[in-house]
């Protein structure tokens, strides 16, 4: 029998790396490596424990509310710390920007992922508000209006196709997500209506000009890099998550409904509580309303990946060795034989509103 843990484990996953960035940046030593090491092996050997972290009701009010709270101080106290001098060494700067970048990458996307999603227009914006001070706020228009409408199709450019490799699917997706979004809500644009893509690059450039009063040109490098490596692992997500999976063509011509099939899932328990259950993929596509606490996995139906997500994204980086442990299980799944494909990034109409 499955033990499960009460919601204050579920809490400590997320937020405890947080608390350590902000102590890394403010101390430095020792503690310059303990945001790292709670990414890494923390999550690594909890991830193995026999329990199941609950999420409480109580959780999805307040949760992302404290991620995003931490995120917007971690931010500016790491950029700081990078930028006064003397206060940290090369190799407390190297370890506090790999802490960082991995709690962006994996905590405030996936707390960012979360509120895009409610129905509270308050929420959607401070989840914007997350991708934008990552330089990344066209992923909201993208996420919504092409990913969640096309996902498992050619036309998503954030669902990889069966044989392609995670660097290729990078190098393609970071350029045809930007455009397709910039499609998609132009297609939906209003006479006199600001284009949401203004307040994306404007709100980075914004982002970029903090970061440089703040640290000078070191916080402006150290903005980039840590931005690029979040949005590297928001794009390995994506691939875990839907690599292979593809949506069949049903009668007139249409595409079946998304189905729990069509997601990769990794229920283990730390990892999940670490990025809000995002890791619960099928349900959240099937029911993108839910908030994370509500999310379940029907192992029955949807297919799930051998070893959690960031097991399988470090795997993911090395493509042979991926291609022999997830080809074969996508082939079982669908039948299908390797096959390389062009995504058609071309916009259709929304089911999801959009409004920042």
């Amino acid at each position: 029998m499955t033990r499960f843990a009460p919601s204050a484990v579920f809490m400590l996953a997320s937020l405890l790396p947080g608390a350590c960035l902000l102590a890394g940046a403010f101390l430095g030593g020792v503690w310059s490596a303990a945001g790292l090491i709670t990414m890494t092996l923390v999550v690594f050997l909890c991830d193995r424990a026999s329990f199941a972290a609950r999420a409480g009701p109580g959780l999805a009010k307040v949760q992302p509310l404290l991620i995003a709270g931490l995120h917007f101080t971690i931010l500016p106290a790491v950029l700081l710390a990078i930028g006064m001098p003397g206060h940290l060494s090369g190799a407390e700067t190297v370890l506090l920007l790999l802490g960082a970048g991995l709690f962006f990458g994996q905590v405030s996307n996936a707390c960012a992922h979360e509120l895009i999603h409610r129905q509270s227009r308050a929420a959607r914006r401070l989840g914007a508000a997350i991708y934008v001070s990552l330089l990344n706020g066209q992923h909201v228009s993208a996420h919504l209006l092409v990913h969640h409408v096309h996902a498992g199709t050619d036309k998503d450019p954030n669902s990889a196709p069966l044989g392609q490799s995670f660097w290729q699917f990078a190098a393609r997706a970071s350029v045809t997500e930007f455009a397709a979004g910039w499609r998609a809500e132009t297609a939906r644009q209003r006479p006199g209506q600001l284009h949401p893509y203004a307040i994306w690059l404007g709100g980075a450039a914004f982002t970029l000009v903090t970061a440089g009063l703040l640290a000078g040109v070191a916080g402006i490098a150290a903005l980039i890099a840590m931005s690029v490596y979040a949005q590297l692992q928001l794009l390995l997500s994506d691939y875990l998550q839907h690599y292979g999976l593809r949506r069949r063509r049903v009668a007139g011509g249409r595409t079946e409904p998304m189905g729990p099939q069509h997601s990769w899932n990794a229920p283990q328990p730390w990892s999940a509580a670490l990025m809000l259950n995002a890791p619960l993929h099928s349900d959240h596509h099937m029911h993108p309303g839910r908030s994370f606490d509500q999310l379940y996995l029907d192992p029955d139906r949807a297919p799930v990946l051998p070893r959690s997500v960031p097991v399988m994204g470090a795997l993911a980086f090395v493509p042979p060795l991926w291609r022999r442990v997830m080809d074969p299980r996508v082939r079982r799944l669908t039948g299908e034989m390797p096959r390389s494909s062009e995504p058609d990034t071309r916009p259709s109409a929304s089911t999801e509103t959009l409004s920042i």
